[in-house]
Formats: structure tokens, sequence, C-alpha cells
């Protein structure tokens, strides 16, 4: 998919060298199509690095998409350079006013947290009630999951004694929907979270279907209101060294974390990870631009409600 984003955007040369296909604004805007517009609410805190790997995802179609990056107000991100903040994202006032065929919001690592302390709660509150009149489908990944669930239907958080940190397998629990053409009986997925969510919680909400799960790392996708809301509990975005990267940064605290599980070779950090989750994940989000966004969003963009 050319992927029309602003071409000083440092996730471009990256993503140039993998073969993946970006367009500037300038060539965009020669060609005389509307594209897909996608907005990423990005509350992660290595920004460039969960730019690229949403990229890399949303690139799996020939579609044309224009991005918004997109930040809540009222906090202070700290590992991101100002510069790239102030250059390349927008705040929700700026884009209120838009629709969008597709919204992605990342998750966060405020798991500990209740939600209603979270400084940009209450503005995270206003886009998802936002969200139901202004996208056709919102993605929400790991906390803004667990985030939407609760806001949207009142299902708890739990918050885990150890951390899930590892590749695990999952199997479909409704192999016919479209969200899993062309999955595998199982597939993998790596998870990075403290907290989760309850099967039996959310069975007790009929708007809510549980369409993938796993035995060890619990429910992953659950979907509302007929795919216009889709909450990932997993982390399908993480490039191969994510886990890598978040095991050593704990171990370099003190928290004397576990291994990720299932992830390096023989369970051994010096021999790298075994990845086995990318073919899945390119799937998971190509499916969902097409089947979920481009065949159910209005021709007229302000016709969504």
């Amino acid at each position: 998919m050319p992927v029309r984003i602003p071409s000083t955007l440092p996730a471009v040369e990256e993503l140039r060298l993998e073969n993946i296909f970006v367009i500037d604004e300038q060539r965009a805007s020669s060609q005389d199509i509307r594209p897909l517009r996608i907005g990423i609410l990005n509350l992660m805190p290595l920004k460039l690095r969960t730019e690229t790997d949403l990229l890399r995802l949303i690139s799996n179609t020939p579609l044309q998409v224009e991005l918004d990056l997109v930040l809540p107000d009222g906090h202070e991100w700290t590992n991101t350079p100002k510069e790239h903040l102030e250059e390349f994202y927008k705040s929700f006032d700026d884009i209120r006013n838009n629709n969008y065929d597709g919204f992605i919001v990342t998750g966060a690592p405020v798991e500990m947290q209740n939600f209603e302390t979270v400084d940009y709660w209450h503005q995270l509150e206003e886009i998802f009630d936002w969200s139901k009149t202004h996208v056709t489908s919102i993605v929400h990944i790991c906390w803004a999951a667990l985030a939407g669930l609760y806001h949207n239907y009142g299902i708890t958080k739990h918050v885990l004694d150890h951390k899930i940190s590892g590749v695990f397998s999952h199997t479909v629990t409704e192999p016919n929907n479209p969200l899993f053409r062309g999955f595998d009986d199982v597939f993998y997925v790596p998870h990075s979270r403290h907290s989760e969510v309850r099967k039996e919680d959310i069975l007790k909400v009929p708007e809510l279907k549980i369409l993938s799960e796993s035995e060890e790392s619990g429910v992953y996708i659950i979907m509302a209101r007929n795919g216009r809301e889709i909450y990932i509990t997993g982390h399908s975005e993480y490039s191969p060294m994510t886990l890598d990267y978040e095991y050593h940064r704990d171990l370099n605290r003190g928290m004397n974390p576990h291994i990720p599980t299932h992830y390096y070779i023989d369970d051994d950090p010096k021999k790298g990870p075994l990845v086995r989750w990318r073919s899945h994940a390119n799937l998971l989000f190509s499916n969902w631009l097409n089947y979920f966004v481009y065949q159910e969003t209005p021709f007229d963009i302000r016709d969504i409600k």
C-alpha cells in the first residue's frame, strides 16, 4: 500500500529499506483516488518505534492511506524528542471535527494505575465517545483495549501477579469472521502486559464477542458493533526485538523479570528470538483494513456516523 506520510518522518527510510511502499504527499496528491484516512493515537513511550511498527503493518494492501498521528493533551512525553512531536503529531482538538475510516489507539505503560488516575484519562474517554460517530472502525491495542472495554462496557481489568511477556499460541473461536481470513488453525502473538480482562466478565456483556483466545495468555481479540470496535490484548505489531528490549530494560531496572515465554530460541536470551508472528500480524491488519474499513466506510467520509 502506498502509505501517505511526510517524507521527513524517521520511519520512512527504515520502511523503504524493507521494500515497503511509502509515498510522499506531493506524489499522492497527483493520484485521483480517495485515500483511506487513518488516525493513530500513539500512547507508547518510544513513539518512533511504534510509528514504524504500525506503518509496517498497514502497508500490506493496495489502497492508499492518509495518516494522522495524534496525541492527547495534558501529558509530558519524555522519551520522544519534542521537535518530533511538534512536527508530526496533532492534538485531539486539531482532529475532533475530522472523520476517519480507521483509527488505532495504542497501548500505554500505565497498567498498574487505576484508569481514572491516568492524567489523560478524561480526554481518552472523550476520544472513545467521539470515535462512535466519527470512525468507521477503531482498533484498541493492549492497555487501550482494557481501557476501552472499561469505559464502554464496564469490564474490570485485573492486575496480574506476574507480567505476561512472551509469544503465545492462539486459536480462533469464530473462524468465519473475515478478520481471520487466511489464518492457520494455530497462530502466534506477542503479549507484554501486567493486567488482563477475564473471559467470564466479557461473556456477561451481550454486545461483546470473543473472536480469539489463548490457553496461556487468555482472551486475545474481542469485537463489538459488528467490527466497528475491535479490542486486541496482545501486540501483533511488535518488531522481532521489542520483547528483548523490554526484558533487558527491566533487568537493568532491577525488576528481576521472567524470561519472555516461548520467545528466545531454547529460552536462551543469548540465542535471540524465534520470530513466528509476522505473517499473521500482516494478515490481521490487512483484513481489518479491507473488510472492516474499506468495505464498510462510505464514499464520502463525512457520512460516517
